[in-house]
């Protein structure tokens, strides 16, 4: 395990100007509405279990590919997040009491839509002593109970208002993948993530590793906020430093003119070249497109992460 340590200090990344006109959307960031009979089938089971998914509460661009597939990133502990984060669609206010059934609908769930690899990511939860930790480990258990063979992703919040031993529940249940995401690079934290911390974010994914050395981690940021390059390619040497597995980069969509505006569109070349920057970094497994968001295609990526992973073994 290499020593976590600060970077330098960075540019001054530019200011949020919510009175600048949006960049007109390209081309290459256009999907089509969906419209499936796959879509159909999976959005009445979620309607039948009662379950929120990330998928429509955030206005993922991909809700229709996916879903036509029978494949929904499940978001456990209501739709109602306790942070004001600005480039998030999830509503912020008071949330209700966690359900002690959600976590065997999402297994049940799971079940009927035949899974073989499942994302479970929630909304933050300062208002629970553990952040919600111990409704993951239940979710993550009640799965594996209903269905052993599914493999497990969770997408958690950084657990930053929490008692201590957060992190430690969620890890002690085994899922496969453990993701946290750091959003967008540190000098713009204050603005678009200002209920988090950059380096307690590095600090959470490195601890992953600490308590299970071969727990697959994996993290993921937007571009088109106003970072530059160079603040980029920084965030992916401090992912590394923390020994972080899987890089997820994808273009920020402005959800309303009320969340903080797009700063440009990032080129498919740019994305191209953050993606050879990346895995030259040594990160095990990369997505970097436009359209890349943290559980699209997650089940093709954890086949290719593991086998990257027997790779890199063989090679020792």
């Amino acid at each position: 395990m290499r020593d976590l340590k600060l970077p330098e200090e960075r540019h001054p990344e530019k200011a949020h100007r919510p009175d600048q006109a949006q960049p007109k959307k390209p081309a290459w960031i256009r999907v089509k509405a969906p419209t499936s009979e796959g879509y159909k089938a999976t959005r009445d089971i979620l309607r039948e279990k009662k379950l929120v998914t990330v998928c429509e509460e955030a206005g993922c661009p991909n809700v229709g590919e996916c879903w036509s597939q029978g494949h929904a990133t499940m978001m456990i502990m209501g739709e109602i997040c306790t942070r004001g984060c600005t480039f998030c669609n999830v509503a912020t206010g008071k949330p209700q009491a966690l359900d002690v059934f959600e976590p065997g609908r999402v297994a049940h769930a799971v079940s009927e839509l035949g899974l073989n690899h499942v994302v479970v990511t929630s909304v933050d939860r300062d208002d629970l002593d553990d952040g919600g930790a111990e409704h993951f480990a239940q979710t993550i258990r009640a799965i594996r109970h209903r269905r052993p063979e599914t493999t497990i992703e969770v997408l958690i919040p950084d657990f930053l208002k929490s008692a201590p031993g957060a992190l430690e529940t969620v890890v002690a249940a085994k899922p496969d993948v453990l993701n946290h995401n750091l959003e967008t690079v540190p000098g713009l934290y204050p603005e678009v993530r200002p209920g988090a911390r950059y380096f307690h974010s590095l600090r959470l994914l490195q601890r992953v590793k600490e308590l299970d050395p071969t727990m697959f981690t994996k993290s993921g940021i937007m571009v088109g906020l106003g970072e530059d390059g160079q603040a980029v390619r920084q965030v992916m040497d401090d992912m590394r430093a923390a020994d972080v597995d899987f890089l997820t980069i994808g273009q920020y969509l402005q959800p309303t003119p009320k969340h903080h505006r797009v700063d440009r569109f990032v080129t498919p070349e740019e994305f191209a070249a953050y993606e050879k920057a990346a895995y030259g970094k040594g990160f095990l497994m990369v997505s970097s497109t436009p359209l890349t968001r943290s559980s699209y295609h997650a089940g093709d990526d954890f086949a290719q992460l593991r086998a990257a992973r027997l790779a890199k073994l063989g090679r020792a």
